[in-house]
């Protein structure tokens, strides 16, 4: 079973994507798009005071008819932000992303923020788990076979 400090060192980009509470959703949105994610952290200075998503978008801006230029990120960010942190499993992860329907934790080392991992990072690594048990069942049946 991985670990999230694991798991974060096998991502290619490590990159988290932030945004300012003050900045306009519109721009959180253009933000998404041009660098492929589906949620930004918001921060204040080194602090995360919440995050927004497509989700948050759709469902926040969309449906209710508010003006995407006019209308700041803290005013339908989700807040407060669960997180996890370096030592914690792929399963422990799985479990509060389900049970809170989330798709993204930012990792935190005591007050720092070292990363993001969404439920496609848990899945792709789950399923890497799960070839390489395969992988050593299959050569374990075949060395029983000879």
């Amino acid at each position: 079973m991985k670990t999230v400090a694991l798991i974060l060192d096998s991502k290619r980009d490590r990159t988290v994507y932030t945004i300012s509470p003050e900045a306009s959703v519109l721009e959180a949105v253009q933000r998404m798009a041009e660098r492929g994610v589906g949620a930004l952290l918001v921060m204040q200075g080194e602090k995360i005071v919440g995050i927004i998503t497509e989700r948050d978008y759709a469902r926040k801006m969309i449906l209710k008819g508010r003006s995407s230029n006019e209308t700041p990120v803290c005013d339908i960010m989700t807040s407060p932000v669960m997180y996890v942190r370096p030592r914690q499993t792929n399963e422990e992860c799985m479990k509060l992303m389900t049970e809170n329907r989330l798709r993204h934790l930012p990792v935190m080392d005591g007050e720092k923020l070292i990363g993001l991992i969404s439920i496609g990072d848990l899945v792709k690594d789950i399923i890497s788990e799960q070839q390489f048990i395969i992988e050593q069942l299959e050569h374990y049946i075949m060395g029983q076979r000879a």
